[in-house]
């Protein structure tokens, strides 16, 4: 199964996707991950990432759209794969058909998590994570000993783009570029829409349904 998150900052997407590639037994391809993971093992494009994100410059499409192309060639994502984070605008989404058909795959899923606006500025303003292992905690999923995480015992930061200065200017650029995704997949009959307000087994039975 070939599938992709969509969903705003704040939707749950990071936890729903780890849950979900865990029960189906196919890798979860995070972009930012994808990126780290290039650049530790030293890819000729993962180091021209690792110049840019170090100069704190965004990663051109065409370096992402390679990388992500590497990344779909491992023996992992061979019966398939759950992107998260990528893609992030209909240029790259287009770069990914291209790059699916060249192997004779489609995407058989986009899972859109549905979030109202007050319930993501909530969660952004009370999210921490884990720099080890990545888990996000919130007020409605709290650690178990504050700013300390559950499975490592790891100090619990806030992303900078957690920030409340940069949480707005996030969701803006969801909506100006991002959303568009939703309509380019929705002509396809692939788009799967969940309610993700709620417990996070509470929308992962909702995501089980959708792809049932």
């Amino acid at each position: 199964m070939n599938l992709i998150f969509l969903g705003p900052p704040g939707a749950g997407k990071g936890t729903q996707a780890k849950r979900l590639a865990a029960r189906y037994g196919i890798p979860h391809l995070s972009t930012g991950d994808i990126l780290r993971k290039a650049a530790a093992d030293g890819t000729p494009l993962g180091k021209q990432a690792q110049a840019l994100m170090d100069a704190g410059k965004l990663v051109p499409d065409e370096i992402v759209n390679g990388i992500i192309d590497e990344a779909l060639t491992s023996p992992e994502a061979a019966k398939g794969f759950l992107l998260d984070g990528f893609p992030r605008t209909v240029p790259q989404a287009t770069a990914l058909d291209e790059i699916l058909q060249r192997r004779g795959r489609k995407i058989d899923h986009v899972i859109l998590l549905q979030v109202p606006l007050k319930v993501l500025l909530d969660r952004l303003a009370g999210r921490q994570v884990c720099p080890k292992c990545q888990t996000s905690y919130g007020r409605n999923s709290p650690p178990k000993k504050p700013g300390i995480c559950d499975k490592d015992g790891e100090k619990l930061e806030v992303r900078p783009d957690d920030q409340p200065e940069r949480v707005q200017q996030r969701l803006q650029e969801y909506e100006s570029k991002t959303a568009l995704l939703t309509g380019y997949y929705k002509a396809r009959g692939v788009v799967r829409p969940v309610d993700g307000v709620g417990s996070v087994d509470e929308v992962e039975k909702r995501i089980e349904k959708a792809l049932s």
